[in-house]
């Protein structure tokens, strides 16, 4: 079958016959989620961004147009890296790290498939990425504060965020906007219970299941 065909049959089967996931995305379009929802947070020029998961670099530059914040992208696959580096050269207040922020400092091989790449996924192209313990980046980078941070890395999110907490670090961060997905049979457990530990520290502002959801400090 080939691409064209599928994403056909995908789109009438969505239409027909939308699961749990493509009714929340539905919902998620239909409040203009990431033209405004995903935007809408009290921030200014000297606020810190986090965005964990850069791709391409839409949202640091999405973010910084509106509040003129400095950005601290992560972005594992060496390419994508690269082209969010020259994308921004010319604007020192978006920084870029060729790294996926974790539990430990290790290196992992990663599947390429474009925005979906992850090292749960299967493909023929693969790479080999750096993994940074999210802990010793705060330590060396010394930072106290962080007022957003974005969680787009395609199943890291259950190694992170854990790690985050263990560390204390959790505390650190006023707003986490995040993205589930997904990839282990257990992931759904495993999201919920991220949600306790996140429930000790912050509250949930809006959800919308393995799409997006935000959480903020509970002294805000």
């Amino acid at each position: 079958m080939n691409s064209r065909l599928s994403r056909v049959m995908t789109k009438v089967r969505v239409h027909m016959f939308p699961n749990a996931h493509d009714k929340e995305f539905q919902r998620w379009k239909a409040d203009h989620g990431d033209e405004e929802v995903r935007y809408k947070h009290d921030l200014d020029s000297e606020s810190l961004a986090m965005d964990v998961g850069g791709y391409k670099g839409q949202w640091a530059s999405d973010i910084y147009a509106r509040y003129n914040c400095r950005v601290l992208v992560f972005e594992p696959v060496k390419s994508f890296a690269q082209a969010i580096r020259e994308r921004f050269k010319k604007n020192p207040r978006i920084e870029v790290f060729c790294l996926a922020l974790g539990a430990s400092r290790k290196h992992e091989t990663i599947s390429l498939s474009a925005d979906g790449s992850s090292v749960y996924g299967e493909s023929p192209q693969k790479e080999t990425i750096e993994y940074e313990d999210v802990a010793c980046f705060f330590q060396e980078h010394d930072i106290q504060n962080v007022d957003i941070m974005k969680i787009n890395a395609e199943g890291g999110e259950y190694e992170l965020l854990p790690r985050l907490v263990d560390a204390g670090l959790i505390s650190r961060i006023r707003r986490i906007q995040i993205q589930f997905h997904k990839v282990l049979p257990d992931s759904e457990s495993r999201m919920a219970e991220i949600w306790r530990l996140l429930e000790r520290t912050h509250r949930l502002t809006y959800r919308y299941k393995f799409v997006w959801e935000n959480w903020v400090r509970l002294d805000l």
